[in-house]
């Protein structure tokens, strides 16, 4: 069930939007190598890059014993190295949600971005929407360390942020048409069953693959709290950007 587009105009241009898809594809291209690196070169990278549940929980850098065992040890030897000791544990929570581990996970991550977030930009401007991105792929984040604090597996992605954008949606916007591809078939379904779907899918998975999917259920729970507050700050507010009522 791919999403093409929605039928959902916007008042003011994406600018947020447009812009944070320009830097997550530069930062693919120019610093991650555009898929150009070895699986080794790749692997130390993101390890030295990436947020890391065990890092953030123990607030210092996986030593070499840790990343060769796949242990989070609450205590290493004295003897053990950090494999990058000038890493900033807590600055890679904001990278992280820059990087990506291929080029279908960026475009995925893109596509969705540009469907959802237009709109949510538009309802937020663009302050209130850098805020609400940014502060959405910190809780993703955030749900999936406490989900598995003992990982030592790099998390990348904007997968977190973006998820937010779309539970934002979810309340806003919820009788949407989304065009879909499903099955060589276009069709258009309401953007309340089509969020839906995808968050129950999370659960099913999520658990049997590399996906953090609790950054993606975290990040999207904040988006719908967030949304519904502002709903409820405004309720008699309508939505003059696409004509689909804020308050239903």
């Amino acid at each position: 069930m791919l999403p093409l587009a929605d039928r959902n105009p916007t008042m003011r241009a994406p600018v947020f939007t447009v812009l944070l898809i320009g830097i997550n594809i530069a930062v693919f291209v120019f610093w991650q190598g555009g898929g150009t690196f070895t699986a080794v070169e790749e692997n130390q990278f993101t390890l030295e890059h990436a947020a890391i549940p065990c890092e953030l929980i123990e607030g210092r850098p996986l030593t070499d014993g840790e990343i060769g065992s796949g242990d989070c040890l609450d205590a290493p030897p004295p003897f053990a190295r950090e494999e990058f000791p000038g890493k900033n544990v807590y600055v890679a929570v904001l990278v992280s949600m820059f990087l990506h581990a291929g080029w279908l996970h960026l475009l995925g991550n893109m596509l969705f971005l540009w469907i959802f977030g237009n709109n949510v930009e538009d309802r937020l401007g663009t302050t209130g929407f850098v805020a609400f991105y940014l502060a959405g792929g910190l809780v993703a984040t955030a749900a999936q360390v406490l989900f598995d604090t003992t990982s030592v597996i790099p998390l990348v992605g904007a997968s977190g942020a973006v998820a937010a954008v779309m539970g934002a949606y979810l309340v806003w916007f919820p009788r949407a048409p989304i065009l879909t591809f499903l099955f060589f078939l276009f069709i258009e379904v309401p953007a309340a069953i089509w969020l839906s779907i995808w968050f129950v899918m999370q659960f099913f998975t999520g658990p049997n693959s590399s996906v953090a999917y609790m950054a993606h259920v975290g990040g999207f729970v904040f988006g719908l709290a967030v949304a519904a507050v502002v709903r409820s700050a405004d309720w008699w507010h309508a939505d003059s950007a696409s004509g689909y009522r804020a308050d239903v």
